[in-house]
């Protein structure tokens, strides 16, 4: 690997002990968990894990209507905080935002967790979810 993306191991020996600190050509320092991209020109640089699993994970995948709520919620110029506002919500967003399914029964996790996924939806792109 030291070879195949150019790192340098400008790490130190500790008696017996090596204690290495790479370094991406180019790129800076290369932390443990760390992730090397690769470009179509073959350039290298690092990506830290969180930044990675938050850019490259797999799309949230949300309901038709919630779809529908973040296009007409942009093509309006309405803010994501807006968007979110239960007020301005259709029945159906706010349902599937807060219900439990198939009660009427408020649920405080679910509420937190929905309002995040529609917030990465906006941001990040979204997958319909398939009828059941």
């Amino acid at each position: 690997m030291v070879d195949k993306y150019e790192l340098i191991d400008a790490g130190t020996m500790l008696g017996t002990h090596h204690s290495p600190e790479l370094y991406l050509t180019g790129s800076g320092k290369v932390d443990v968990g760390d992730w090397i991209a690769t470009s179509v020109s073959e350039e290298h640089w690092t990506i830290a894990d969180d930044v990675f699993e938050q850019t490259y994970a797999e799309l949230p995948v949300i309901p038709k209507a919630v779809a529908d709520w973040i296009e007409k919620c942009k093509h309006d110029g309405t803010s994501v905080g807006d968007m979110l506002c239960y007020e301005r919500q259709p029945e159906k967003v706010r349902d599937w935002i807060e219900l439990t399914p198939g009660t009427y029964d408020f649920n405080q996790r679910r509420y937190a967790e929905h309002q995040d996924l529609i917030a990465r939806a906006w941001l990040d792109g979204y997958t319909v979810e398939e009828d059941k």
